[in-house]
């Protein structure tokens, strides 16, 4: 089977990309290098003889890169805070990528594998059930979110697009019938991911305690009481592997799917799985207020996906830190320049 990865040299990208790789996929990655760190990730891409494709992904229906039974889309702009940074290039690479994307699904009859977000959900009524709560350290653990919790705006321009995609994705299969798969995925980390203060916490976390610089606490009450569920990317990738070989009879539908209740942490604890694991402890600056975009907590439900799949996150919360931590120490000089 022929599969394409466009964004094949972001974190996900390329960890999904070599993980196929070795169960004997045919993989070819669409990336234009512009994240730091991705040519690191050509590299390492280049170790297992998968090419990568320098383009923008508006340009892919100009590229001669033949047919591909399957288009994993990973690619797109992830962190919240360049939606007011560098709003151009969100939409650009966000929507109107998916746009031309699905213009390939359609010449060539690709399925796709579209890998959305949790920030589709609407900021307002997170807030509302936990902002309160969430100041308190009285939050409800027990609340997952899933495809019935509301996605009114205020999103951030990043949700949106992603929703917006989601939308046009739904259309435009029905009109010209191509398979897809939509992922709501929740916060994502492991080995390989190069942390920086608005997209990638856990490595972010992991890489300061290990260098012995600071952090800072930022937003509801500044106390670090803030929590996201966190899926492994090992996990993750066995979750698309299962939907590849199962898309022809599962498709046409939306999930959510995340580390879930059992993989909750605040960042005050992460601070303490840091401390533990690192032998390194580190100081923290305590900012009140934060970003209108951010929000106090978040957890995935992942009922359908586990039932749908048999499928359910193997790797804690600890092991996601140790594994990540285990990671920088060992490519420190290689990475030390591309984590903040």
């Amino acid at each position: 089977m022929k599969v394409l990865i466009t964004g094949g040299c972001g974190f996900i990208g390329s960890n999904l990309a070599i993980f196929l790789k070795k169960r004997k996929y045919k993989v070819l990655s669409l990336d234009n290098l512009f994240r730091r760190g991705s040519k690191l990730n050509e590299k390492k891409l280049k170790q297992y003889k998968i090419k990568n494709i320098k383009s923008n992904i508006n340009e892919i229906n100009k590229l001669k890169i033949g047919k591909f039974d399957i288009i994993i889309d990973c690619c797109a702009e992830p962190s919240v805070e360049a939606s007011k940074k560098d709003l151009d290039r969100v939409i650009d690479t966000n929507f109107l990528g998916t746009f031309s994307l699905l213009k390939k699904c359609i010449k060539d009859k690709s399925n796709l594998i579209f890998l959305s977000t949790s920030r589709v959900y609407s900021i307002d009524a997170i807030n509302k059930f936990f902002k309160k709560k969430i100041v308190l350290n009285k939050i409800n653990l027990k609340k997952e979110i899933d495809l019935k919790f509301s996605t009114q705006s205020p999103r951030s321009v990043y949700g949106f697009t992603k929703l917006a995609s989601e939308e046009l994705i739904k259309e435009l299969s029905y009109v010209f019938d191509f398979k897809y798969i939509i992922n709501r995925l929740g916060v994502i980390a492991g080995p390989g991911q190069m942390g920086k203060v608005d997209q990638g916490f856990i490595s972010l976390w992991t890489w300061r305690h290990l260098k012995k610089s600071s952090l800072k606490y930022i937003g509801f009450g500044g106390n670090g009481n803030q929590v996201r569920d966190v899926l492994h990317i090992d996990d993750l990738n066995e979750l698309i592997l299962k939907q590849i070989k199962k898309i022809n009879k599962i498709n046409n539908t939306v999930f959510t799917a995340g580390g879930g209740k059992l993989n909750l942490i605040s960042l005050k604890k992460l601070t303490e799985l840091c401390e533990k694991l690192s032998g390194n402890k580190i100081s923290f600056t305590k900012i009140k207020k934060t970003s209108y975009y951010d929000i106090p907590y978040f957890c995935t439900s992942n009922l359908a996906v586990s039932k749908i799949y048999n499928w359910k996150p193997k790797k804690s919360v600890l092991d996601i830190v140790r594994d990540t931590l285990n990671w920088q120490k060992k490519e420190y000089k290689l990475i030390k320049n591309f984590i903040d």
